[in-house]
């Protein structure tokens, strides 16, 4: 799998929900997690559960398609280059969490 490079200079505008999800990849780092997990973790479990779909599609664009592995009929995880972007923009931008 390719690295992944760290651009500064990108210009991202999550919402404060993508930043959650993001979150939540992030600390379960090494770990398959599944839509319903997301949901309750990120606080959106009263919405529909696709929702947490239409933001990693957001997530993946920031961070590139081979950032976020999806692991069939289980959930997504972060790849280790990925986790090292996402840690960057949950660092920078933590703060609208």
């Amino acid at each position: 799998m390719p690295e992944l490079d760290i651009d500064k200079d990108r210009d991202i505008q999550p919402t404060p929900l993508d930043l959650k999800v993001l979150k939540v990849l992030v600390e379960s780092s090494g770990r398959v997690v599944g839509r319903e997990f997301i949901a309750r973790q990120s606080g959106i479990d009263n919405t529909s559960a696709r929702r947490v779909d239409a933001s990693l599609v957001s997530v993946r664009r920031w961070l590139g398609p081979e950032a976020i592995v999806t692991v069939r009929r289980r959930g997504w995880m972060l790849s280790v280059a990925g986790l090292k972007l996402a840690s960057y923009i949950i660092e920078t931008m933590g703060s609208q969490l």
